[in-house]
């Protein structure tokens, strides 16, 4: 009797990585879902993960606490540094060519952690909602960095060394926030319980002013569908 194939789909709450865990489940995998509080200014995308996962029917739901904030050097883990607002989405502080809002070694931590997990559960791909399109200024967003990483994987794990291969899935990684959109929309994604916001509020309210609040914007413009983001009152 065959098993099901299993994935690991890392899920922020974001619309993003509920479209990757929608195409996971199209692609006829049982999917784990992994979420992770890294010590990000709110907890309001965690909370979102939790619908979204339950909505999405992830087979189960993680949650992994690590603080990155201790160690800082992100706009988004680091209260003393402001998360820019009306700017492209390659500003940076200082004339450095990276976003400011580029967390170090988040993604290189995310997949190590669905790494051990798809292991236990004996997935056959992570999937990973990573896009080189709206934000190739985060140096672990590029397809080179997820080619080294899938080479890692192969190397340290046993499934590697018996021979076999775990595959990173990147479904977004060339898609353009309203081609996105449009996949998470067909696949029956609920944008209004994704949060994508830098800064929301308590109640997953966004700001309206953030890069990752105007990308959102104008993706949903240039998809041609109305935009269910709550945005705080100005």
């Amino acid at each position: 009797m065959s098993h099901p194939r299993s994935a690991v789909v890392l899920l922020s709450g974001g619309l993003d990585s509920a479209t990757a865990l929608a195409m996971a489940r199209a692609d006829g995998y049982v999917c784990h879902a992994l979420s992770v509080a890294y010590g990000q200014r709110h907890s309001a995308e965690l909370d979102a993960s939790v619908k979204v996962a339950r909505r999405l029917g992830a087979a189960s739901h993680r949650l992994i606490q690590v603080n990155l904030d201790l160690i800082g050097g992100s706009a988004l883990t680091d209260h003393r540094i402001a998360v820019p607002e009306g700017q492209a989405p390659d500003a940076a502080i200082g004339g450095n060519s990276i976003p400011v809002t580029y967390v170090p070694a988040r993604n290189t931590l995310f997949l190590s952690l669905a790494l051990g997990l798809a292991e236990v559960e004996g997935a056959e791909a992570i999937y990973i909602g990573v896009n080189a399109v709206d934000y190739s200024g985060y140096p672990d967003c590029r397809p080179a960095f997820i080619a080294a990483f899938e080479n890692v994987a192969q190397l340290a794990t046993r499934v590697g060394v018996e021979g076999g291969r775990l595959r990173i899935e990147t479904p977004l990684i060339a898609l353009s926030k309203a081609e996105i959109i449009h996949r998470g929309a067909a696949l029956g994604v609920d944008f209004a319980e994704t949060v994508s916001c830098y800064q929301a509020d308590a109640d997953g309210q966004a700001c309206g002013r953030c890069d990752s609040c105007r990308l959102r914007r104008e993706g949903f413009a240039a998809a041609g569908i109305a935009d269910p983001t709550r945005y705080a009152a100005v």
